[in-house]
């Protein structure tokens, strides 16, 4: 089984308008309310792919229990851990020609909430795949990300991360099947600013060096790199589109090299459903379905 771990889920309240006026009233061309968290868009799209997974994570209150009923709807299998105060967030993203976003805090997550997340990830055994993705919350411990991989090391769990700075490099110690850097957090990482691929594949080869199994690196409008464990180099130039949303196109790549890899246990497939993935939903209003990926895919 798949399961994805979002420790600060969202809604996300969609405005889109002709133009801000900040400080006068403004009126909204078109709105939604969209299902938010890193996690969460990796358990979207992986439903969306066929694959059946599990989003774990907190929630809290009346906007909690929309994530839940989301997600149900969508035939994403739950296992949230309700906490008793406090509302998971609602992030407000802007859109009038520039995307300007206010995200909110979120609640709070005792010691003994993320006890019984541990508890959760304990009964995942060999074969099973975990995806965490995303920043945690300041009420938890910063090492959250590795005491996890800690807990789970040499029992055969897949484990994939989507994290920044010290949240990724903290946890290559225990070699995990995969990380997805973009080029800029990749630079970040070693405090310099990548030009090329050269560059890009020199600080990827030592994030591998470092214990990661496969480093796929995204690059926006510049495509993709992927490093197996094969010692495998492989290069994919960005599909062609009108990008409309940056917001999950990095989740997508992640959902689709997953699913892809889970298929065909190939490598080269696998980064190309996750290319195909991350471009659709970058180039649509929301995630992206299956229709839309596989255009892309039958494309490359």
């Amino acid at each position: 089984m798949i399961y994805t771990v979002t420790f600060n889920p969202a809604l996300d309240y969609v405005v889109r308008l002709d133009q801000l006026d900040l400080g006068g009233v403004n009126r909204a061309s078109s709105e939604d309310v969209q299902l938010g968290g890193k996690g969460i868009n990796v358990s979207w799209v992986l439903r969306e792919l066929g694959h059946d997974n599990v989003a774990l994570g907190f929630v809290a209150g009346f906007t909690g229990r929309a994530i839940e009923e989301g997600l149900a709807r969508k035939g994403v299998k739950t296992d949230f851990i309700h906490l008793p105060a406090g509302l998971t967030r609602i992030n407000v993203k802007l859109k009038a020609g520039q995307e300007t976003e206010i995200n909110g805090k979120g609640p709070d997550i005792s010691a003994q909430a993320l006890d019984q997340l541990y508890q959760k990830l304990d009964a995942l055994t060999e074969g099973d795949v975990l995806v965490l993705a995303g920043s945690i919350p300041a009420s938890l411990p910063s090492d959250v990300y590795q005491s996890i991989l800690a807990r789970l090391a040499g029992r055969g769990v897949l484990c994939v991360v989507d994290a920044t700075k010290d949240l990724l490099v903290n946890v290559l110690q225990y070699r995990p099947f995969l990380i997805k850097p973009n080029d800029h957090e990749l630079g970040e990482i070693f405090g310099r600013t990548l030009c090329g691929d050269e560059e890009i594949r020199e600080c990827a080869e030592k994030l591998q060096q470092m214990g990661a199994r496969n480093v796929l690196v995204s690059m926006a409008g510049d495509g993709a790199l992927l490093l197996d464990e094969q010692g495998g180099c492989h290069r994919l130039a960005a599909h062609t589109g009108q990008v409309k949303n940056s917001v999950g196109a990095g989740d997508s790549m992640v959902a689709g090299f997953v699913a892809g890899y889970l298929e065909t246990g190939d490598y080269q497939y696998a980064l190309r459903l996750g290319s195909a993935a991350g471009s659709a939903t970058a180039f649509s209003d929301v995630l992206a379905t299956r229709p839309e990926i596989l255009a892309l895919l039958n494309k490359a």
